[in-house]
């Protein structure tokens, strides 16, 4: 936990700060565990083509046979977020168990930022996946973890300003 330089004392926004990067860690975890599954989906039940036939004009290689026009980009973009997040992570939580120093903070806030924003893209597809209303249950709920990340890491950055 990161200790005041002045007394030694621990800071309360340290100590919420080393459980909502906890949180973020797992539940990054959890997006790429659920985005790993939903490639690998793709890949094995995507378009299929026989041998001799040729690619239709408008095939996207980003279209996922359980979801909708927005499953892909969303899947994509929450697995960068998702692999960002868990780098991110390790590295706050590393920084913040050394204790708080300008080059610590400043270290934490951009990575810290880099992960927020990129779950901030992924969630904005996210809505419009929810908008498009064709998916299946383990996409809803990596819909659901993204947005809900996307508020931890929120809350995360502002702590870290405290």
């Amino acid at each position: 936990m990161a200790y005041n330089n002045n007394n030694n004392e621990e800071k309360p926004s340290s100590v919420v700060a080393y459980y909502l990067v906890t949180l973020n860690l797992c539940m990054s975890i959890v997006l790429l565990s659920i985005g790993a599954w939903a490639i690998n989906e793709a890949i094995d039940h995507g378009f299929i083509i026989a041998e001799g036939l040729e690619l239709p004009a408008l095939f996207s290689p980003i279209s996922f046979p359980m979801g909708n026009a927005a499953t892909g980009f969303f899947v994509t973009l929450s697995m960068i977020a998702g692999v960002v997040g868990v780098a991110s992570g390790i590295t706050e939580i590393s920084l913040i168990r050394r204790g708080k120093n300008p080059e610590s903070a400043a270290a934490a806030s951009t990575a810290a930022s880099i992960a927020f924003t990129l779950t901030a893209l992924a969630m904005g597809f996210a809505w419009k996946e929810i908008q498009l209303n064709v998916r299946n249950a383990k996409l809803k709920t990596m819909e659901a973890f993204t947005i809900i990340l996307t508020v931890t890491q929120l809350i995360y950055i502002v702590t870290l300003q405290i």
